[in-house]
C-alpha cells in the first residue's frame, strides 16, 4: 500500500461522514458542501489505496480497511486538538455532573468518554447510574448537568436515535407458554414498564407481575432464573438470553427515544458545552 500523508481535513471528513452515517449529514458538521465533503474522502482512499466505506442506499459502512483507519483517524484528531488548545491557553477545566442508565452505558456512553478524556484532561467527570425516571427530575433540580435518557417527552432534551425494546426470556424455561404470563418489570413511572404492559393489555393476555425491580441486573436475574420474562432495551439484553416475539405470542413494543438533557443551571458551563456536543455529534442518528 503506497500511502501519501493522511491531510488533517481529510481525517476529518472522513470521520464526520462515519459519526453522521452520511456525506450529507457529515457537510453541515465539518462546514463544507456534500460535494466537497465526497471530494476530501475521495482523496483519502487515493491516499491510502483502499476503500474506506460500503456505500449503501441508507447509511454508509465503513470496509475492514476503514475500521482499522478510524481507530487512527480518532486518535490523530484528539490530539490535535489537544495540542492546540494546550498552546493556544484555551484548556478547558472544570466539572460535569453525567448521568446515564444502566442499559445505555457501556454501548453509548464509554465510546463518547474515551474521546473526551484525552481531549479535555483537566474536565473532571462524576458519572451516576441510575434509571431516566431518577435522571429527568434530578436534571430540572440541576442536581446534574448533563444525561443520556430515555425521554418522556418530545420536548425534552436533544433526541439522539431510537432504541429498540424487547420481550426476553431463558432458553432453559418455555415460560412464554404460561397463562398467565410471568413477567418482572421495573418501577411504576418506568417507560418500559408502561410500554410492557400496554402490549399485553392490547394483546388481551394475561399476565402476572412477579419481580419488581428497578435495577437492569435485577431484571436480568429474574429471567436467567427463570421467574419472569421481561422487557429490555436491545443494547442490554445479554446474548445468552432468547429474543422473543410474535412466535411466542408477544407482540412488538415501541421502541424508546433516547436523548440527551441538560440542566439550565450548566449554560454557562463551556465543559458542559464540549461534552454535549460530542454526545449529539457521535450518537445522533
Amino acid at each position: 500500500m503506497n500511502t501519501s500523508d493522511l491531510q488533517l481535513d481529510w481525517l476529518t471528513c472522513f470521520v464526520a461522514a462515519v459519526d453522521a452515517g452520511s456525506i450529507s449529514g457529515a457537510a453541515p458538521e465539518v462546514h463544507r458542501s456534500q460535494s466537497a465533503v465526497s471530494i476530501q474522502i475521495k482523496k483519502l482512499e487515493g491516499a491510502v489505496g483502499r476503500s474506506l466505506f460500503v456505500r449503501g442506499p441508507r447509511r454508509l459502512q465503513l470496509t475492514a480497511d476503514g475500521q482499522v483507519l478510524l481507530g487512527y483517524a480518532r486518535r490523530i484528531l484528539d490530539l490535535h486538538a489537544e495540542a492546540q488548545a494546550a498552546l493556544q491557553g484555551d484548556v478547558l477545566t472544570g466539572r460535569v455532573r453525567l448521568g446515564v442508565p444502566d442499559d445505555y452505558a457501556a454501548k453509548y456512553l464509554t465510546p463518547v468518554l474515551k474521546r473526551f478524556a484525552p481531549r479535555h484532561g483537566g474536565v473532571q467527570i462524576e458519572l451516576d447510574c441510575e434509571q431516566s425516571t431518577s435522571l429527568i427530575p434530578r436534571i430540572a433540580r440541576g442536581d446534574l448537568d448533563l444525561a443520556l435518557i430515555s425521554r418522556d417527552h418530545p420536548q425534552r432534551g436533544t433526541l439522539l436515535f431510537h432504541e429498540p425494546v424487547v420481550w426476553v426470556g431463558s432458553t432453559q424455561f418455555e415460560l412464554w407458554r404460561n397463562d398467565p404470563l410471568p413477567v418482572a418489570v421495573y418501577e411504576d413511572t418506568s417507560l418500559a414498564r408502561t410500554g410492557a404492559l400496554t402490549a399485553l393489555a392490547q394483546q388481551g393476555r394475561r399476565y402476572r407481575v412477579v419481580y419488581n425491580s428497578s435495577s437492569l441486573a435485577g431484571q436480568i436475574a429474574a429471567v436467567e432464573s427463570g421467574l419472569a420474562v421481561a422487557v429490555l432495551t436491545q443494547c442490554s439484553a445479554p446474548g445468552h438470553l432468547q429474543v422473543l416475539g410474535s412466535e411466542h405470542g408477544l407482540g412488538p413494543l415501541q421502541p424508546m427515544e433516547v436523548a440527551v438533557y441538560r440542566s439550565r443551571a450548566s449554560r454557562t458551563s463551556k465543559a458542559v458545552d464540549s461534552l454535549q456536543r460530542l454526545l449529539v455529534q457521535t450518537l445522533r442518528q
